[in-house]
């Protein structure tokens, strides 16, 4: 007698049924399994739409940004790439940012002049990993061919990012200024790591399928290949500036365009994922490879291949990533606040700002508090609710740009002016100066 598992029959029913011959229903939360075209047809209409595709959504981005690329030369990332300059948001006609400022909260949703709006995915119907070109460049593999990255690289992390670690801070950057892939890091890394957590490297660097780098028909490359490990997107442990879309939501069309964030001072992490219900580093581990790298659906994942680790190995990669330390920030001390004779005059004023604006929230040494909050953004503009936002933690925030959830601060300075709006704080043009002087001093 055969024995059928009625619950995942059903389940992968549903997913069959989600999807119309004309396309996707209206509120499905499943992808489509079976997949009925060609490879050779879907590549040759997505290389056709593409073009129109990358048209549209850059002059959405050029309406919206000023792309001047500006930066400060004297202000580096902890690899010594120039820190961007901003604000690089347009702002409405005939308003400046002391005046918007002045206004509330409704008059802003009502005049439609807020300026930092959600940052849509390039494709939010499509959606999936987008790399950037600057990391193309040393991996052709990963190049898309229905969609290219959107954002300059400016604005982006450094590629590769110095790695950290927590029990050799003698060493500094461990990587020698290179990404360590699956070919190098044994020898790089071999007499400085555990044994344990050499094996978590090596998992943490290993190439795996991914939604859209696999060996199926509706993979979003040319050739079939498991090309996606977890540090492709946390380069060094730290990020890479890849975004794709937040799991935690559907239908399609609601989801939100989610930044990669870095890795570094994982270890004083209390909770996990966009979704912020994992409690353990190796919970999340595990369900990353499960789900998150194909979209957050199992039956997706079961189809393309999704990696399954054993327990040991889990622990093993949180081993690992426990071990990735923030940057060295000079300037502070050891309860992380400034040294005031280290620090600058403008960045010792903003320390004050900030404890009285923001320390809330962003409590040191690492500027967090370990929670999520709701900003209510959608006080500001005519869209759906925002919902929770984690606290990320701020040590080494200059290093990680672009900023907030989905990227849609491309600075420091569109950070500042970001939340001296939501918290109608009216800070003056010289303390927001001053407080972006502390940011870059953690």
């Amino acid at each position: 007698m055969k024995v059928v598992n009625i619950n995942k029959c059903i389940f992968i029913s549903l997913a069959l049924c989600a999807y119309s011959s004309q396309g996707l229903a209206v509120n499905t939360s499943y992808a489509p399994v079976s997949i009925t075209k060609s490879f050779s047809d879907i590549m040759k209409d997505d290389i056709k739409n593409k073009t129109s595709l990358m048209n549209k959504h850059k002059k959405l981005l050029n309406k919206r940004y000023n792309f001047s690329s500006k930066v400060d030369a004297k202000a580096t990332m902890s690899g010594g790439k120039p820190l961007p300059v901003g604000p690089t948001v347009r702002l409405a006609k005939g308003l400046s940012w002391n005046k918007l400022a002045k206004m509330s909260p409704s008059l802003i949703k009502k005049k439609g002049v807020f300026p930092y709006l959600p940052l849509p995915h390039v494709s939010p119907d499509g959606g999936g990993l987008v790399v950037s070109s600057k990391q193309l460049e040393s991996h052709p593999e990963l190049v898309r061919f229905d969609m290219d990255f959107d954002l300059p690289n400016a604005y982006l992390p450094e590629f590769p990012a110095p790695l950290y670690l927590i029990s050799r801070p003698d060493l500094g950057d461990v990587s020698g200024g290179e990404e360590i892939t699956i070919h190098n890091y044994f020898a790089k890394l071999n007499g400085i790591l555990t044994p344990f957590q050499l094996e978590g490297m090596r998992l943490l660097v290993t190439p795996v399928a991914q939604q859209q780098f696999n060996v199926t028909n509706d993979r979003k490359a040319v050739k079939a290949q498991d090309a996606v490990s977890c540090f492709t997107c946390h380069v060094n442990g730290h990020t890479s500036g890849v975004f794709h879309l937040n799991p935690d939501n559907r239908p399609q069309n609601t989801r939100f365009r989610i930044d990669t964030p870095s890795l570094r001072g994982v270890n004083i992490q209390h909770f996990f994922g966009s979704k912020r219900a994992l409690r353990t580093l190796e919970d999340f581990s595990e369900v990353e490879a499960k789900t998150a790298y194909f979209d957050g659906d199992s039956v997706i994942a079961l189809k393309k291949g999704a990696r399954r680790f054993t327990r040991e190995e889990i622990v093993a990669m949180a081993a690992m990533q426990n071990m990735i330390a923030f940057p060295p920030a000079t300037k502070l001390n050891i309860h992380g606040r400034l040294n005031p004779v280290k620090a600058t005059k403008s960045e010792l004023r903003g320390e004050k700002i900030f404890a009285q604006n923001c320390a809330s929230c962003h409590t040191p040494p690492y500027y967090t508090d370990n929670s999520a909050h709701d900003l209510q953004v959608e006080r500001f503009y005519k869209g759906r609710a925002e919902g929770l936002i984690k606290t990320f933690a701020l040590r080494g925030i200059k290093d990680t740009p672009p900023y907030l959830h989905d990227g849609r601060l491309l600075t420091l300075e569109d950070t500042v002016e970001f939340f001296n709006l939501i918290l109608e704080l009216k800070l003056k043009k010289e303390q927001k100066m001053d407080l972006v002087a502390f940011l870059r001093a953690l």
